[in-house]
């Protein structure tokens, strides 16, 4: 036979208000957290990545990261899935750092970005925004390639390829291979470049260990 079910005494006025305020600061709480974490994801706190650059002149967009391998050939045909090509197989043998007068096969130009450099494209812009264009490389030129390609018509396109982890060269084995990123530009827009640079330099999988490593010419 089963004891009879206690009643719970009934709460006096002052317990019932205590337990009132206590239902509202509660949910209060809730409300409070509830917006910081909003903030924090609209600011994408403790994400890791980089806000997309966007300006009148400049847009970025990533973009899955490919699977790394070496090629036998820089003349290799190969689907990159962003134009310019921002991650995935490429040639053996990367490009010296540095600035170019003639085009860069792009199987070349992805082993740079493996090794985290910005590779920076420019079609027929002008002569005058070649020399501002060589005036920013000047000022930084660490880890970048500068190389003219007809292929961009009349734009810039800066490149870079950023994985979560770091690896040893040639190491293709369980490899996240992050994301690729483009900026691509109308004209030449120097603080939407140094942004660009400044986000994603050395920060490929076979990264350097100093960005000052990553000389002109190495």
């Amino acid at each position: 036979m089963q004891a009879p079910k206690q009643r719970a005494a009934e709460r006096t006025p002052g317990e019932r208000r205590t337990l009132l305020y206590l239902m509202i600061f509660s949910a209060s709480g809730l409300v409070i957290l509830g917006a910081i974490i909003a903030i924090v994801a609209l600011a994408g706190g403790g994400g890791g990545g980089s806000s997309a650059i966007s300006s009148d002149d400049c847009v970025e967009q990533a973009y899955p990261g490919l699977s790394p391998e070496h090629l036998g050939s820089p003349d290799a045909k190969v689907k990159y899935n962003s134009f310019p090509p921002s991650s995935g197989p490429h040639y053996q043998s990367p490009a010296p750092w540095g600035i170019y007068e003639e085009p860069i096969k792009q199987p070349i130009l992805v082993h740079n970005l493996e090794h985290g450099g910005i590779i920076i494209q420019y079609g027929d812009v002008g002569s005058d925004a070649v020399t501002e264009l060589g005036s920013f490389y000047q000022d930084d030129p660490y880890g970048l390639v500068v190389a003219p390609f007809p292929k961009l018509g009349t734009k810039f396109a800066l490149t870079a390829w950023n994985e979560p982890g770091y690896r040893a060269e040639g190491d293709f084995k369980n490899v996240d291979p992050g994301h690729g990123y483009v900026l691509t530009c109308s004209k030449f827009d120097s603080k939407a470049f140094a942004k660009f640079r400044d986000a994603h330099r050395n920060k490929a999988g076979e990264r350097y260990t100093r960005v000052k490593d990553m000389a002109p010419g190495a």
